[in-house]
């Protein structure tokens, strides 16, 4: 994705600052090697009952010749534990992704999502049967895509593309990681498209972006059906308050069945973030609430940011605690412009305004240019946030926030080193499993790209 290209190239001009010992350790579970495995793996991974991990690399594949990139149109990947001691990860690639030329995606800008069947879903950001333009080349739309496990151990997965976006009025570009309900409908975001707002990123074409949602087939073979929930129009000409503009994906599901995310710009049009490639505005926390029987879903901003002390542009969605508080990040913004980990209470009242509270502003030598949402843990309420640059080494840094009553404590407990076979610059969401936390980077490991293939990790205490 060019966003993320444009963030990794900033986070090698920050300078070199030191900072205290690691505390946790670090494994990389596989490093990727480029060509015909990954390069750059994104989003979330997910674990099935067995232990093995699924990912997705935006490219690599060595399917050059067929897409937008040098490097491969990517792939998704399967990564089984040891079964002894001392032995390696094993990885086994279960796609590789071939681009419009044959009626495949492109370029995966989520990671996955499984269902209780052990079935697969994710996006690809580009190609598909859509005729979305870049630089005058037809590169597709984006796809969402379905990986179904083989029926007989040991046999290929199948991968369909269940839903191929066309641009205009519907999204283009769909981004992060797709959410399940109840009911079995997918939910996700576009970065553009949609009808709505003229001044978001004109090198694609313009629009603000969507929520849409797919709805499974009744028969089994029949279509997937898709929904624009919201198409977001940023802030008007004349605005001093709008919508939001271009989501991250990365949603979430309350008890209720509303959804909740975050846009990387729109919301406040004046100050910090006026102007610019994308927009004006910070970026918004927005819900989205369902309206049982009606099937609409009108949208409520609860949140504009500010720049700083607040903080500007999250690049990724919100989580919850056990009370329904959201709890995410922003890329830039906070008290030394580094980013910010914001949480939003929701209100006791209905239709009271939710209340923002800036819980940490990193300061560079704690890490910087948060990416990724965090991960709270439900036993404690203890926070868990990546940074993708800063720290001892300018690789990004793990930490902890927890809560001291009056204000949270922050403590790094690792520095990533990106060389040799660490990780490197981490972007993507944690999860937790079997008593460590497991993610991706972009970068780092042992492979030859350039900045090194990326990596799968975990970390623990």
């Amino acid at each position: 994705m060019l966003r993320k290209s444009r963030i990794l190239a900033a986070l090698f001009v920050l300078a070199f600052a030191p900072t205290a010992l690691a505390q946790w350790n670090e494994e990389v579970l596989y490093s990727f090697q480029g060509g015909t495995d990954g390069v750059h793996p994104t989003g979330s991974v997910v674990f099935d009952n067995q232990g093995n991990l699924y990912g997705a690399t935006s490219n690599g594949g060595g399917t050059s010749q067929f897409c937008l990139g040098p490097a491969g149109c990517g792939i998704v990947y399967e990564l089984s534990p040891p079964t002894q001691n001392g032995a390696p990860w094993a990885e086994t690639i279960l796609h590789i992704f071939r681009g419009s030329a044959y009626g495949d995606g492109a370029a995966p800008t989520g990671g996955l999502v499984m269902d209780s069947s052990g079935n697969l879903y994710g996006v690809t950001g580009y190609d598909g049967s859509g005729q979305c333009t870049l630089f005058g080349s037809v590169v597709g739309c984006g796809t969402v895509y379905e990986m179904v496990p083989p029926s007989q151990p040991g046999g290929s997965w199948t991968e369909t593309v269940i839903y191929n976006f066309q641009g205009g009025s519907d999204g283009y570009v769909p981004q992060g990681d797709l959410v399940f309900d109840g009911a079995g409908n997918l939910y996700g975001a576009t970065l553009f498209g949609g009808g709505k707002g003229a001044n978001c990123d004109t090198l694609y074409g313009g629009n603000c972006g969507t929520i849409f949602e797919l709805s499974p087939p009744k028969v089994n073979g029949g279509a997937w059906t898709e929904k624009v929930l919201h198409s977001f129009a940023s802030a008007g000409l004349w605005d001093v308050f709008g919508d939001g503009a271009e989501p991250n994906g990365g949603l979430i599901l309350d008890e209720q069945g509303n959804l909740y995310g975050t846009t990387y710009f729109g919301g406040y049009a004046l100050g910090h973030c006026n102007g610019g490639v994308g927009g004006t505005g910070c970026g918004t926390v927005f819900m989205l609430a369902r309206q049982e029987g009606t099937g609409e879903w009108p949208e409520t901003v609860l949140h504009n940011f500010l720049g700083d002390p607040d903080g500007a542009g999250p690049l990724a969605g919100v989580v919850a605690d056990q009370t329904g508080n959201l709890f995410g990040t922003t890329y830039g913004g906070g008290s030394d412009d580094y980013g910010a980990a914001y949480q939003l209470i929701r209100p006791s009242k209905s239709n009271a305004p939710w209340t923002e509270k800036v819980l940490y502003s990193w300061s560079y030598t704690q890490g910087a240019i948060p990416i990724a949402p965090p991960l709270v843990d439900p036993s404690d309420g203890t926070i868990y946030l990546t940074a993708a640059g800063g720290g001892a080494f300018n690789k990004g840094t793990l930490s902890k926030l927890q809560d001291a009553g009056k204000s949270w404590t922050d403590t790094v407990l690792y520095n990533f080193n990106g060389g040799g076979s660490e990780a490197g610059h981490p972007d993507s969401k944690l999860v937790f499993h079997s008593g460590a936390l497991y993610s991706n980077s972009p970068e780092g490991g042992t492979g030859s790209c350039q900045g090194n293939c990326g990596t799968v990790y975990k970390v623990w205490p």
